[in-house]
């Protein structure tokens, strides 16, 4: 069996993210990058299958600028085998993140697709359900706990009522939640080793992919300063904020 993970280089999530100073987006000049959390979780539990004897090949895919080749052999110092590299300096929005995916599944043909539920830097959470529509496949989004058996994938998802567990007909599109698993630490003899990986480096123009962006972002601002919150003398003085301050009763 053959699993393909996406990761993402995203702003690293203990670094607090500055507007640029003509409000076009954030500013990542000198900002400590990572792989996306939750996409760090996707590459863990393809690594756990592997380790299982599930899975014979896993590969690590990323799209965008040059500097994401870090990302990807930080996946391959986990466990990953080989990785590709859609290099690409425009903004790439979940669609064309969709698209490109889409057509190295092509290429590649894995039985099981993982990506993060969601980066932590657009928090759109679409592109994990887009590249399922655009192949035409099962998908098991939020999942808390995988396991292959028979053809098939049993997946506890997190749901807002609890836990929901579904079976789906592999090839699959499985999205990762925070409780799947928690990533190994990442030693010096296995980053060396990544190194030594393979590597593939493509353009969306070799896999046909037109990635122009279909939205325009007009503005990025900061959100507004949060007020001091205020101590009251009883309940009657809460309600009476509430109601003519605070205007929510």
């Amino acid at each position: 069996m053959k699993i393909l993970v996406a990761v993402k280089r995203v702003v690293d999530y203990n670094v607090k993210v500055r507007v640029k100073s003509d409000q076009s987006g954030v500013d990542i000049a000198n900002v400590k990058m990572s792989m996306n959390p939750f996409d760090e979780i996707a590459v863990e539990e393809a690594v756990r299958l592997k380790e299982a004897g599930l899975v014979s090949e896993i590969i690590a895919v990323s799209c965008g600028s040059t500097q994401s080749q870090e990302t990807i052999r930080t996946a391959m110092a986990i466990g990953a085998d080989r990785g590709i590299l859609v290099e690409t300096e425009a903004e790439l929005q979940p669609l064309a993140v969709a698209k490109l995916l889409k057509a190295i599944v092509g290429k590649e043909q894995p039985d099981l697709i993982i990506l993060g539920k969601q980066a932590i830097d657009d928090d759109s959470n679409q592109t994990g359900q887009m590249l399922a529509a655009l192949l035409n496949v099962s998908q098991a989004t939020f999942a808390s706990k995988v396991q292959l058996a028979d053809g098939k994938a049993i997946v506890t998802r997190e749901v807002d009522g609890g836990l929901e567990t579904i079976s789906i007909n592999l090839p699959a599109v499985i999205t990762t939640d925070l409780r799947l698993n928690e990533p190994r630490y990442v030693t010096l003899p296995n980053i060396m080793k990544a190194k030594k990986k393979p590597l593939d480096i493509l353009k969306p123009e070799d896999l046909s992919v037109d990635v122009a962006p279909r939205i325009t972002t007009i503005k990025v601002a900061e959100p507004p300063t949060r007020s001091a919150g205020v101590m009251v003398a009883d309940v009657k003085a809460l309600v009476d904020k509430l109601k003519n301050e605070a205007k929510v009763i």
